[in-house]
């Protein structure tokens, strides 16, 4: 039987010493090859400009900017403190001219006119969205027609034995507990497509994997 879900933050990971933690904890993942670019662009988003909904450090977000040509990148992030070193990142991966940062609340209004964007995708916010109805409405609003999205998160019934692994090579205590609060609070496929029925979205795809859930579809 799965637990209960039991919701996380939904203000971003905030305070310098926690944000300087998650920087270096994805910058790992990035270099073992653990962050999801790489199936982002299999889904097809490849091309244009495109919105990364709670984009953290941007590992993600540069890294598909570094293997795509001609893309361009605004980023909706909600913690003041992760924009700086977001900012870093794009210094350091030399994408200033490619990356636009907006501070606000994803749960709310996205800050863009309808139809604005070629492709929508975040990794591991989900779970945060305070009102996940409505972020995926915005979502289909500012995507173009023909516009695809992608959005990942672990999953609440990921197996003991691969939380276990995963907690013993997280070595970081801060990082290892948000683990660990971040499975409780993150959804299973029913309850997403419980989410996904109520909402503007009616093309969409959802995949499963030891780790978690992608959500992918296209805006008809």
């Amino acid at each position: 039987m799965v637990k209960e879900r039991i919701p996380e933050t939904d203000h971003g990971i905030e305070g310098e010493i926690l944000v300087s933690d998650y920087d270096l904890f994805q910058r790992k993942m990035r270099d073992k090859g653990y962050i999801e670019t790489d199936d982002i662009i299999k889904s097809g988003i490849n091309k244009g400009t495109a919105l990364e909904i709670g984009p953290g450090p941007g590992y993600l977000g540069l890294e598909w900017l570094k293997k795509t040509e001609n893309t361009n990148l605004f980023w909706l992030e909600i913690s003041e403190d992760m924009k700086k070193i977001g900012e870093k990142n794009i210094r350091e991966y030399g994408f200033k001219n490619r990356v636009d940062y907006v501070i606000a609340d994803a749960t709310k209004k996205f800050p863009f006119e309808n139809d604005k964007y070629d492709a929508v995708f975040s990794n591991g916010s989900l779970h945060e969205w305070a009102n996940p109805v409505e972020v995926f409405n915005e979502v289909y609003r500012v995507l173009k027609k023909g516009g695809k999205f992608f959005v990942s998160d672990l999953k609440r019934n990921i197996s003991f034995l691969l939380l276990f692994i995963m907690k013993i090579m997280t070595k970081n205590r801060s990082m290892k507990q948000g683990l660990i609060t971040s499975v409780q609070a993150a959804y299973i496929k029913p309850e997403i497509i419980e989410l996904l029925n109520k909402t503007k979205i009616n093309n969409f795809e959802i995949k499963e994997n030891p780790f978690g859930i992608i959500i992918t579809g296209v805006k008809k």
